[in-house]
């Protein structure tokens, strides 16, 4: 009797799934995460948000507290003219609920209103005057690192001299004389006239730096393979530099944009400090800091000098500590170095 062959038992075939494909992130993306991570980032950035609300509801608010920026209350009823010439009353000179932040001597204008306006005026002037340097510095710097030769010498030797030239007296020197300018002109209409002088003057001088370290980033990206196809394959230079070139330096770009914000803010401030800015009755911190200063109204009213003064170093700090968590973002080295 033949044994009979046993068949093995039957096992089991797990059939498992293939692993997801990894999904890239973008560059804006791994940067917020990585700010998510950050308590001071976070902080930083609510309170820019904040500050930028602020500005862009400042008709909202400044209609719901029933001022506005431009009336002046100079009866004797709101200022001590007498004792104090154009001191406000002790119910006007702080918080209160008819005037959220009191009211500013002299003129007896509200100061919550003056302060919400103003927001929008150095915000405006900041962040164009910015862009206007953000787009003159990447498309010089770009082109200088990527044509090379003599395109690269003379876009360098003009990168020396804008970085060579006082940058404050140069700003406050032209100032005027392009104000002077633009009145006689289509836009020499109302307050636009020193709005558009600082987005032009601030924006026009602050784009050598940025053109330098870009062009610095091109000279060696121009060498890589992807490059070269697209040289091959007949791309036009435009389209290789808006294509291929500068999306590669977007994050050296948005490091300089977010640290230039408030670097304007201070210097709109400076220069309407000066009395070379944005000029009276338009509202800005700067002008209000100077007409504190210029009345002395810094020794009997304070409040006045105080309550600008914190919304400027407010919001010049917010956009710093903010400044400094995108470049840590985009560049994890720096953080650790």
């Amino acid at each position: 009797m033949t044994d009979t062959p046993t068949l093995p038992p039957k096992t089991e075939v797990l059939v498992t799934a293939p692993p997801a494909l990894a999904t890239g992130r973008s560059l804006l993306g791994t940067a917020w995460l990585r700010i998510k991570r950050s308590p001071v980032a976070l902080v930083s950035f609510g309170v820019v948000v904040a500050i930028v609300l602020f500005a862009l509801l400042a008709p909202v608010l400044v209609a719901i507290e029933g001022q506005d920026p431009y009336t002046t209350h100079t009866g004797p009823d709101v200022l001590d003219n007498f004792m104090t010439p154009g001191l406000p009353l002790p119910a006007y000179m702080y918080p209160s609920v008819e005037h959220w932040l009191g009211v500013e001597p002299g003129l007896g204008r509200d100061i919550f209103a003056r302060i919400a306006y103003g927001a929008q005026v150095s915000l405006l002037i900041a962040l164009l005057s910015t862009v206007v340097s953000v787009v003159l510095g990447t498309v010089l710097g770009a082109a200088a690192g990527y044509f090379g030769g003599k395109v690269d010498m003379v876009i360098s030797r003009i990168i020396d001299l804008f970085l060579a030239f006082p940058h404050l007296l140069l700003v406050l020197s032209l100032t005027p004389i392009l104000q002077s300018r633009l009145r006689d002109t289509a836009l020499g209409q109302g307050s636009f006239v020193p709005i558009a002088s600082l987005v032009l003057i601030l924006g026009f001088f602050g784009w050598a730096y940025l053109a330098r370290v870009v062009r610095g980033q091109v000279l060696s990206i121009r060498e890589q393979e992807y490059i070269e196809a697209a040289k091959s394959y007949g791309a036009s230079h435009r389209t290789i530099i808006f294509r291929q070139v500068i999306p590669n330096v977007l994050g050296v770009v948005l490091v300089y944009g977010t640290m230039m914000i408030p670097a304007n803010i201070s210097a709109e401030a400076a220069l309407s400090f000066l009395g070379v800015g944005v000029k009276d009755p338009t509202p800005s911190w700067g002008q209000m800091l100077n007409a504190a200063q210029a009345g002395n109204w810094y020794l009997s009213d304070p409040w006045f000098l105080i309550v600008p003064g914190v919304a400027l170093i407010i919001t010049v700090l917010a956009f710093n500590l903010l400044g400094d968590a995108v470049r840590d973002a985009l560049d994890p080295k720096a953080s650790r170095s």
